[in-house]
């Protein structure tokens, strides 16, 4: 039986309904906008791809359709946040991040402009749409910014209480989602807080950590080698990737000796590049950073993506093992 730290769903393996992080960021998002009057959405002509339908029909005085405009689309919200309003800036994440990235850094962060910047479809989960579509890059190149906070929440729970948090955080935020149908890890009385990590399960030889829709995966591949092979890991779930929270990583290494970092995005530059940075200064211990490695995408289904580019539960099983091995370590 694992031993589960914190207030999950304990219906996570037995099948029940999946749903997407991005329809709990547009529920969450519409929900807020009741309460805060402040708050602005806008879109890139992707309005009902990014669930901002039911936002655009109750407000349509605080929703801004640019259309196929990122750049605009962001220099608009810095001048928005610069008046007192709370600009969510969502569509898709590659286009997003890739496009705008010069307004991003000059218009909204460089002013320290309070814009909530929100991509969807993260990593593989827009895999029909080709390798064009599928952002593998954008966490890297957000966390590089001064001023930013990154965010990578893991299902949909974890989705609405996010987009809740960033509304009252001052300052830029981009927040990364994904579009496929998950299963909730966690619950609605799971808490969640901006540079806060979570245990999710206690163990003692190998501290896992994981960030985004990918953790599901990542607890599958926990539950497992408890089971098959009786290594007990330790799974903590980053949602914040900027700023880590250092002082949960660095005691659950001190425990375990040994870590493994598991992301939908590149290997270079993402949560496992952060912690790695975090270890090296502060905390040299053995690493093993699980992502894309150094390669674009491809059009496919989600589950075949995960699959190929070795990123399902039994790969991360199986590199976990062997990276215990070949560290000296069973």
């Amino acid at each position: 039986m694992l031993n589960l730290r914190l207030k999950l769903n304990q219906d996570v393996f037995l099948g029940e309904e999946k749903k997407s992080p991005r329809d709990g960021f547009g529920d969450a998002l519409s929900e807020l906008a009741d309460k805060n009057k402040s708050i602005v959405a806008m879109s890139a002509d992707l309005s009902e791809s990014v669930k901002l339908k039911t936002f655009s029909q109750k407000y349509p005085e605080r929703f801004i359709q640019t259309g196929i405009a990122e750049q605009n689309m962001c220099s608009i919200a810095s001048g928005l946040a610069m008046e007192g309003k709370i600009p969510f800036v969502v569509t898709h994440a590659i286009f997003l991040t890739s496009r705008a990235w010069d307004q991003i850094r000059l218009s909204i962060c460089m002013a320290n402009a309070n814009v909530k910047i929100c991509g969807s479809h993260e990593g593989f989960s827009n895999g029909p749409d080709g390798a064009s579509a599928e952002p593998l890059e954008d966490i890297a190149i957000m966390r590089v910014i001064p001023n930013m906070t990154v965010i990578n929440p893991i299902d949909y729970e974890q989705t609405k209480k996010a987009v809740l948090e960033i509304s009252k955080h001052t300052g830029p935020v981009y927040l990364r989602f994904s579009k496929a149908e998950l299963p909730n890890i966690t619950t609605k009385e799971t808490p969640f807080k901006i540079g806060k990590a979570d245990t999710l399960v206690e163990g003692d030889s190998v501290t896992v950590i994981s960030c985004g829709g990918i953790t599901y995966q990542a607890l599958e591949a926990v539950k497992n080698l408890k089971a098959k092979y009786k290594i007990n890991a330790e799974l903590i779930a980053s949602p914040t990737i900027k700023p880590l929270d250092e002082y949960k990583i660095l005691e659950s290494v001190k425990k375990t000796g040994r870590c493994v970092t598991v992301e939908e995005h590149q290997v270079i530059g993402g949560l496992g590049s952060a912690v790695s940075e975090l270890l090296s200064e502060k905390l040299p211990s053995p690493l093993l950073r699980i992502g894309v490695g150094d390669t674009f995408g491809e059009s496919g289904d989600y589950k075949d993506l995960l699959n190929k580019y070795g990123l399902s539960s039994h790969h991360i099983e199986e590199k976990v093992i062997n990276f215990l091995k070949d560290k000296g370590k069973k």
